[in-house]
């Protein structure tokens, strides 16, 4: 039925004369359970359901949807968009177009175990009051006398068809955990996320991801840590000192400081009142931006990643972007428009998350590249240095340029051994700066999930963040 409804919009739209129409038929199933202080809050249920088209008649390009799917109600939706796109003609300043692309005819859904649909709230509740266990009792000392623990999941099923050929059919199921805990330590109260950032765990396919994850020990471990944190009251050392960021910090920078400042839309200023601008220029791809051990990519195929696809929702066949090669910026995220006016072509980065909502250019699963060497290589080479493992809050400018962050577990490095914890050491640089001061890359490449903001309507995306451990050299870190 979906499939019939769509390819007939489609072809309706193609008879009243508009040179490309697509239709995104578009039903997503949210479901959260929380548990605040061992006690279940009410459940998050959403069910989003409706038909998005797109047409271009004579340059200028039309957006419209609907949760009523009746046939006629849909053919009369597409002459809404006809007409709202000859009214757009009397302000349009350029010419939208797609590139042409290799459309597919295809099938395909993230692989699960253990069906999303079979573990209600009931059994997420379960869940929460197990792991909450491990972490309502004292850590050295430490209470964390304010905890809530959530559980998401998520199943998106879509089906595609445009003029230029592309037919798709797709399931991608998701399920991700949560915390945030308040800790009261001789009356001081300090928050915290495990895991660390305002990050999330969790990624495609069943309930398996969550059980995979080990959360049991993880988040007493993580505890245990944050209790430390809490008591911690070392200074960072002064003047220059080499840093080494965990894979957490590493994955972050890489999303907010290479992969945004890379999506095309910014960069010819089309997100510049929304999201922002971007500190690059359509000519700048082959600009020398970091060291020879900077590489940064983007990565949609990867099997059990929260930003998992195959095909994008323009029809174009998803694959790994080089964003950064050896410190050389390699690669823009596009969709077919943008691919059209650099001349680049699609590299399949057009999302989005409902189908009331137009698709625009996304990050997938954007991460530094592994290097070659372990942990303990990097730390061994440095005589002077700070480790901070993982971040508590951040802040970047609009254009991606000067930012900020503020490390949560952290450690001084002396003569190549990581010894007493700091708090809160600050590093703030610019993009060019950081990027340039990057000499060696750990093998242990980890992922967290994330929700990517970006739009209006806002549109928070499913994402995973991730590198390995990295070293930078010679840079100041502050203090509060």
């Amino acid at each position: 039925m979906n499939r019939d409804l769509a390819t007939a919009a489609v072809e309706h739209g193609r008879e009243l004369g508009a040179e490309y129409v697509e239709a995104r038929i578009h039903h997503v199933r949210n479901l959260g359970a929380l548990l605040r202080n061992g006690n279940p809050e009410p459940a998050v249920i959403s069910d989003s359901y409706g038909i998005g088209i797109r047409l271009i008649y004579r340059g200028s390009l039309s957006f419209v949807a609907t949760n009523n799917l009746r046939s006629d109600s849909v053919k009369g939706l597409v002459e809404d968009a006809l007409r709202g796109a000859k009214s757009s003609q009397r302000i349009l300043n350029d010419k939208i177009g797609f590139g042409k692309e290799k459309m597919s005819r295809s099938k395909w859904k993230a692989k699960e175990k253990k069906r999303l649909e079979n573990y209600g709230v009931d059994v997420m509740i379960k869940f929460l009051k197990e792991l909450d266990k491990q972490v309502k009792h004292e850590f050295k000392g430490v209470a964390f006398t304010n905890r809530l623990l959530s559980v998401s999941s998520e199943i998106e099923d879509k089906t595609y068809v445009n003029s230029d050929g592309a037919n798709l059919d797709s399931r991608v199921p998701r399920i991700e955990f949560s915390s945030y805990l308040a800790s009261s330590y001789y009356g001081n109260i300090e928050s915290f996320t495990i895991p660390p950032g305002y990050a999330q765990l969790g990624g495609t396919g069943g309930w398996e991801v969550l059980e995979d994850l080990n959360l049991h020990e993880y988040i007493q471990s993580k505890a245990d840590d944050l209790s430390s944190v809490v008591k911690s009251t070392g200074k960072p050392p002064d003047g220059n000192v080499d840093i080494i960021l965990g894979p957490g910090v590493t994955g972050l920078v890489a999303h907010e400081s290479s992969g945004h400042p890379e999506e095309a839309d910014r960069i010819l200023g089309r997100e510049a009142a929304q999201a922002g601008e971007s500190y690059l220029k359509r000519e700048d791809l082959g600009l020398k931006i970091g060291s020879d051990e900077a590489f940064v990519s983007d990565d949609p195929t990867l099997a059990g990643s929260m930003g998992f696809y195959l095909f994008d929702d323009e029809g174009v066949k998803a694959k790994k972007r080089r964003l950064i090669e050896a410190g050389y910026i390699r690669e823009f995220l596009h969709n077919r428009d943008t691919g059209r006016e650099l001349k680049t072509g699609s590299n399949a980065s057009s999302r989005a998350v409902r189908y009331d909502r137009e698709p625009i250019v996304r990050m997938a699963n954007t991460f530094v590249e592994p290097g070659d060497h372990s942990f303990d290589e990097l730390v061994e080479d440095v005589n002077h240095g700070v480790y901070i493992e993982s971040f508590m809050e951040w802040n970047i400018d609009d254009k991606r340029l000067n930012q900020r962050y503020v490390g949560l577990e952290a450690y001084v490095i002396e003569n190549g051994k990581v010894s007493r914890r700091i708090r809160n050491p600050i590093l703030e640089i610019t993009t060019p700066k950081f990027w340039s001061s990057v000499d060696a890359r750990g093998n242990d490449l980890q992922f967290t999930a994330a929700t990517c903001g970006k739009g209006d309507p806002m549109q928070g995306s499913p994402v995973w963040t991730g590198g390995p451990h990295i070293r930078l050299r010679g840079l100041r870190v502050g203090s509060r």
